[in-house]
């Protein structure tokens, strides 16, 4: 019997070009209102003059192994499910924020419609299709890579192994399922 999955994903800045489309693309997937974001692309530079630059990070929830956002939920409606997900069930939210403000990533959002906290999910209804998150399929230098780490023959694994990537917040013990490979 083999192992659950374990989703994680892995972003290579050195790709990402700013376009947004992985932004537009989780908006889309989500019906979140413009104002709102499951998922943003930083802008980071670097250097001084002549020798500048900069570079693009794209962040969203970490989907963290030991989550803060979870330890502080008084209902339990920020719950981490057995795949590595770290989801937010939205009929025990009572919007008190405690998860926002524990999120060291600022990955959450209170949804000024309805009063409840939410994030991204991975697009579970997409995986649970065999389908790719949609902020993976839309990206048109493939900035991420999306898989089970629990399959060392898949993508991702294959990838974490041969680049050693990094977790932003590295120093936060929340132990991230999102790599990073910063170009």
């Amino acid at each position: 019997m083999s192992a659950p999955p374990k989703w994680a994903m892995l972003i290579d800045t050195s790709k990402c070009v700013g376009c947004l489309a992985c932004v537009s693309a989780c908006q889309n997937q989500n019906e979140l209102p413009v104002t709102e974001y499951f998922n943003r692309v930083e802008e980071q530079e670097f250097g001084r003059f002549p020798n500048f630059n900069r570079r693009f990070v794209p962040i969203q929830c970490q989907h963290c192994d030991n989550p803060p956002c979870v330890d502080v939920c008084p209902t339990g409606a920020s719950y981490k499910r057995a795949d590595g997900i770290v989801a937010v069930d939205t009929q025990r939210c009572i919007g008190c924020k405690y998860c926002i403000l524990s999120c060291p990533y600022n990955a959450r959002n209170i949804s000024r419609e309805n009063g409840y906290v939410h994030k991204c999910g991975f697009c579970l209804d997409l995986i649970e299709k065999h389908i790719q998150p949609a902020c993976v399929a839309t990206c048109p230098t493939g900035v991420r890579v999306f898989g089970d780490l629990n399959d060392p023959n898949s993508e991702l694994s294959r990838l974490i192994a041969i680049k050693k990537p990094v977790h932003i917040g590295k120093d936060l013990n929340t132990k991230p399922s999102i790599y990073y490979i910063i170009g």
